[in-house]
């Protein structure tokens, strides 16, 4: 089982995140590559909501597909192009984010390999399948 650290010595996070999370021995951890907000048929969504929407639906098929899910995310690296994005990117990450929380990065970029995308999203995930 994966354990959340927040220490009451230290200033709560800004929002949704913990400020560590210890993975125990024996566990399969998962490092995710970024994900954009791009759905399969390459169709792009212009703002920056749906793009995140995009990015944690994607997220949400590369945990299954390891037989994870968000409650065994460890860590999340985000990555947004303008801080007019940020409200947009916590909302929709808030709604595929339950407690405790993962880790959490959120940066601000000057851009992606392509124009069009304004958030990418990189993942950690752990889980012992022996339990």
């Amino acid at each position: 089982m994966l354990s959340h650290h927040t220490p009451e010595s230290m200033r709560a996070p800004f929002a949704l995140y913990s400020h560590g999370v210890v993975v125990p021995p024996g566990t399969h951890v998962l490092f995710g590559s970024g994900q954009l907000g791009i759905a399969p048929d390459d169709t792009i969504p212009e703002n920056a909501d749906e793009q995140t929407a995009l990015c944690f639906e994607n997220i949400g098929k590369l945990l299954r597909d390891a037989g994870m899910d968000f409650c065994d995310l460890v860590r999340i690296n985000a990555f947004v192009t303008d801080r007019a994005y940020l409200p947009d990117y916590m909302a929709v990450r808030d709604r595929f984010i339950d407690s405790p929380p993962p880790a959490s990065t959120l940066m601000i970029v000057s851009g992606f390999a392509r124009e069009i995308f304004k958030v990418e999203i990189e993942v950690v995930a752990a889980k012992n399948f022996s339990k």
